[in-house]
């Protein structure tokens, strides 16, 4: 038997989302436009054709889902129990469920709707072939899909049943029950889980109180190249069976029905809330369960032991082993006897499986595939192996890479030199950088080891030479040399002009960008020609020629033409102005009824191009391939295609 994988069984709708899922079907994916005028075979056909395509859909769908839910008869026993344990009937209490009868009732339920809609289905097919006229057909139609329709109403509760037993079923882990296993049980809080993410890359939550753990979680470990599964149940309380609830079921129907070694969990520092006698009775009474399974009786957080255990406790300890169990001792806050509780675990699985091949009765067919090959012996002489004393002692001085790998920091740290086993002239060349060939040329053999000091004596010496030809350099003006006032003035100047300049982007930048305010809208007077003069004979020059050069810039177009005109001009100068006011107005019209005129006539002129519904001239788009008014005539007998 192989494991069941529940997860692909199909979402089970409810009895109204069938139906409209079966009618929407048939609506879609049969004929729906017929005539009075038609033959009346063709609307005996028409009808007929859809009362059997609902019974098909309805028998299909039904038949899937009682074929996707397992059989109870054919899965594994532990996958039977735990499905009875946890899955049926999950709404009701312990004391009142039926299980098994409550999954098998919805099944037969589902598989006589199935037989009852076939049923319905052939009798109105009958009444259907005797119809007289196209109203008593869909009348007969109508009935016939009602009818299909109740009965599957009725086993609407059904189906929402089987709808929370897959998702109870899709919420249990995929373990087989026939692969190498390792099962975790013990009392809450032992540290079950804890050793569980230790030893496989499972991230089962651990809490430091009991029932964290409330169902299987499955983890998978590597022993001798083979692959073991490691089951981590929830924690077991010392009481009667009738009392345990569906959290313990787990644990007890793993222990009865899966062939794994059992790995019993010991909290022998008493921090889980039981002592040693409770957990020790806990494991007399799952005694049965660890029947001819491996045992390995854990004593966990030995971390947590400050003093040693006392005499009760440790007899309690040692009456618990057996001939088939083994006492170890582990913490997994210091991983310490971890491993070797796994190995132990492992081995002793493994042992057993191969002593149970080899008494099963099949182990003839196959030892008879294999042949041990022994050499014949040439002469009477007795060769015992020898290993010649240079290698042993070799062996017994060279270290590993894995010693060598404790020695320098473990995994992670300690990085495999490859170059170490080279056989080359000189041993100092193991450790030589490959060279780089560029153009045919080894690009080692141009490399200058002096380079970087060389480049720091360059660009030193190179940055020294710039400060003197700057010094020298700084109060030429056109050639001539300044006195020491006159470099004194230069460099203030300077000074105030770097200010202005940073001033002025600072500005520019809290502005965002705006237009140069006018000097009309300058209230502060900070920009004048006054104050030009005043900063100018401040810093010791004559001011002016600047002040003459502003004053000439400031002066418009307009005042230097009307300077040398004379007193009759100056006299018709208003009339001048309205005049050229009113042609202005106008744009070169008598008035704005021929302004208006003028426009109409060169509106007509300029005729815009017939775009033709295009986006512009490169659109080259054709909407429709095949437009229906040239496409589309009389449909043809049973053409639906475009229905």
């Amino acid at each position: 038997m192989v494991k069941f994988n529940f997860k692909k069984i199909t979402v089970v709708p409810d009895g109204k989302k069938f139906v409209d899922i079966i009618l929407s079907r048939t609506q879609r994916q049969t004929p729906t436009v017929t005539h009075k005028s038609n033959n009346i075979s063709q609307l005996r056909s028409f009808y007929m054709k859809k009362i059997k395509f609902t019974q098909s859909n309805f028998v299909e769908k039904l038949s899937t889902i009682v074929d996707e839910f397992p059989r109870l008869e054919e899965i594994h026993p532990f996958y039977d129990n735990l499905l009875n344990s946890s899955a049926f009937a999950p709404s009701a209490p312990p004391q009142s469920r039926h299980c098994k009868d409550h999954y098998k009732l919805a099944l037969g339920q589902l598989n006589t709707a199935k037989k009852l809609i076939t049923k319905v289905a052939s009798d109105y097919v009958k009444l259907v072939k005797y119809g007289d006229s196209l109203y008593r057909c869909k009348s007969l139609k109508v009935s016939a899909l009602g009818r299909m329709c109740t009965v599957m109403k009725r086993v609407g509760p059904s189906l929402a049943y089987l709808e929370e037993v897959r998702q109870h079923m899709a919420r249990l882990p995929s373990i087989d029950p026939n692969t190498r296993t390792l099962l975790i049980c013990g009392c809450p809080n032992v540290g079950k889980s804890s050793f569980m993410n230790k030893v496989t890359r499972a991230d089962v939550d651990v809490q430091p109180y009991a029932f964290t753990t409330k169902s299987l979680f499955v983890g998978h470990t590597d022993y001798k190249c083979l692959r073991y599964q490691v089951i981590d149940t929830p924690g077991v309380l010392d009481r009667p069976m009738e009392d345990r609830n569906i959290i313990e079921m787990c644990c007890i129907t793993a222990l009865a029905y899966l062939r794994a070694a059992v790995l019993f969990f010991l909290d022998v520092s008493g921090s889980c809330g039981y002592t040693i006698a409770q957990q020790a009775s806990l494991f007399y009474s799952l005694k049965s369960s660890f029947a001819n399974k491996p045992l390995v009786i854990v004593c966990n957080k030995t971390d947590l032991v400050s003093v040693t255990l006392s005499e009760e406790d440790l007899k309690l300890i040692e009456e618990m082993k057996t001939e088939e169990a083994v006492v170890l001792n582990m913490s997994t806050l210091t991983e310490e006897g971890v491993m070797a509780v796994k190995n132990a675990a492992c081995e002793r699985l493994l042992d057993q499986r191969v002593e149970e091949k080899m008494k099963s009765r099949r182990i003839g067919d196959h030892l008879s595939r294999f042949h041990v090959a022994m050499p014949k012996l040439r002469d009477d002489k007795e060769r015992l192996p020898c290993t010649p004393q240079v290698v042993m002692e070799a062996g017994e001085s060279q270290k590993t890479e894995k010693d060598l790998e404790d020695e320098n920091g473990g995994a992670g740290v300690y990085n495999v030199s490859l170059k170490k086993k080279y056989i080359l002239a000189d041993e100092s060349w193991k450790d030589d950088i490959i060279p780089e060939i560029c153009d045919g040329h080894n690009v080692a053999d141009f490399m200058d080891p002096d380079i970087l000091n060389r480049l720091e004596e360059l660009t030193s010496e190179e940055d020294h030479r710039r400060k003197a030809e700057k010094e020298e350099d700084e109060f030429e003006i056109e050639g001539e040399k300044l006195t020491e006032e006159q470099k004194k003035q230069l460099a203030d100047i300077r000074k105030k002009k770097a200010l202005l300049i940073q001033e002025h982007r600072l500005k520019k930048s809290n502005a965002q960008n705006r237009a140069a305010v006018p000097r009309k809208f300058n209230k502060d007077k900070k920009f004048t020609r006054e104050r030009l003069g005043r900063d100018l004979s401040s810093l010791g020059l004559d001011p002016s020629s600047a002040m003459n050069r502003a004053r000439s810039k400031s002066r418009g177009r307009k005042r230097e033409r009307c300077d040398d005109v004379n007193d009759e001009q100056q006299s018709n100068k208003k009339l001048c102005i309205s005049r050229s006011r009113s042609v202005l107005a106008g744009e070169g019209f008598k008035d704005s009824s021929q302004k208006i005129k003028a426009i109409k006539i060169g509106n007509k002129s300029h005729r815009k191009r017939n775009k033709d519904a295009r986006r512009g001239e490169a659109d080259r788009v054709i909407p429709t391939l095949k437009p229906k008014h040239l496409f589309s005539g009389k449909r043809g007998k049973g053409k639906t295609q475009r229905r």
